[in-house]
């Protein structure tokens, strides 16, 4: 087995699985080529014996016409049994490769079926985007396939190298800075909880309007802006609550990463998270936009620790039974053997 991959992600929780997955078949035994945008900051993280071509793939540039004949050359001189494309832009490249099937991995709601004519199989990390792409009209192969975490737990970091108290309670939220994400109402929440620390880390378009609603909000002295992490586990482990406050979110990676740590999960009721998370059961679920919610659910989780230690728990469990290594990369594995039912 043989596989090209294009990824042209930028930094976030769906180009962290990536490298996950990536590598899980590299312990496999499994040979892989990445085409990737030059400069990642997870492109040192994978595995040595995985290939790695980087091209922008941009409209207005040269690659947009020399990578797919970049491409064409390395399909002929690797003859790969498997082609996969994270995400539209990528499924742009898709080549009309016949020899291989041709995959399309979705972390998110395409708003048209145009960028997959050379796709086979499409496979979606929730059943909400299967849902959605059906209602398209797409008509060839579907697969729900989500995500995995790594399980092993991480030393803590040290708060005081972030000048957090060591006794404060540490609320922490990751991800791009983007309106979507909610930073700045999750910093209206932290404010009606005085003795509380917030902890975010990322970056993007959006941190100066997240800092102007911490200073809004009178909090500005308890935030802290961890920017981009290679490795956020340790973070993560040095946190009591993670929130993903987001108005929209296909899956939740970052919930998963939590519970890898045996966080607690405060979240709102969007679109991956209403999937797979039980209010009072394996997280607290809020909805989406409401501030006073979010800022009540937060507030139960630091006054009644046996709640948090048992949410925790349960949702490290639902990792495990669901998302786990092993049943993802053996569901890959299997779409990888298939014939594309429409040929």
């Amino acid at each position: 087995m043989r596989i090209i991959h294009f990824q042209f992600g930028k930094e976030g929780g769906a180009e962290r699985f990536f490298v996950r997955l990536i590598n899980a078949l590299a312990r496999r035994g499994i040979e892989q080529t990445v085409v990737i945008r030059p400069d990642r900051l997870w492109c040192d993280e994978i595995d040595a014996s995985v290939g790695v071509v980087e091209s922008h793939f941009r409209n207005l540039t040269p690659d947009r016409l020399l990578l797919p004949l970049k491409v064409k050359r390395m399909i002929k001189a690797q003859r790969p049994t498997v082609l996969c494309a994270w995400a539209t832009r990528a499924s742009r490249l898709m080549p009309a490769h016949l020899e291989a099937i041709r995959i399309s991995r979705l972390g998110d709601y395409p708003t048209k079926l145009d960028y997959f004519k050379n796709t086979d199989v499409l496979v979606c990390n929730s059943p909400g985007i299967a849902a959605h792409v059906r209602a398209l009209g797409w008509d060839r192969g579907i697969e729900v396939i989500s995500n995995f975490a790594e399980l092993n737990r991480i030393q803590p970091i040290e708060r005081a190298a972030f000048n957090t108290p060591q006794s404060a309670p540490v609320v922490m939220a990751m991800g791009r800075f983007v309106p979507r994400k909610q930073f700045g109402l999750l910093a209206e929440a932290i404010a009606s909880i005085p003795e509380a620390y917030l902890w975010l880390a990322g970056d993007g378009e959006e941190r100066s309007n997240i800092e102007k609603a911490a200073i809004r909000c009178g909090i500005a002295g308890r935030v802290r802006f961890l920017g981009w992490q290679k490795d956020v586990r340790p973070f993560l482990a040095a946190a009591d609550i993670f929130v993903m406050p987001s108005s929209h979110e296909p899956l939740g990676n970052v919930i998963l990463e939590a519970w890898a740590q045996h966080r607690p999960v405060v979240s709102t009721r969007s679109e991956g998270p209403n999937w797979f998370m039980r209010d009072g059961e394996n997280g607290l679920t809020v909805d989406i936009g409401d501030v006073v919610g979010l800022a009540g659910a937060i507030r139960r989780l630091i006054d009644h620790p046996d709640l948090a230690d048992h949410i925790a728990a349960r949702g490290n469990e639902t990792l495990r039974l669901q998302f786990s290594e092993e049943s993802v990369v053996e569901d890959y594995l299997r779409l990888f053997h298939q014939i594309p039912r429409h040929r």
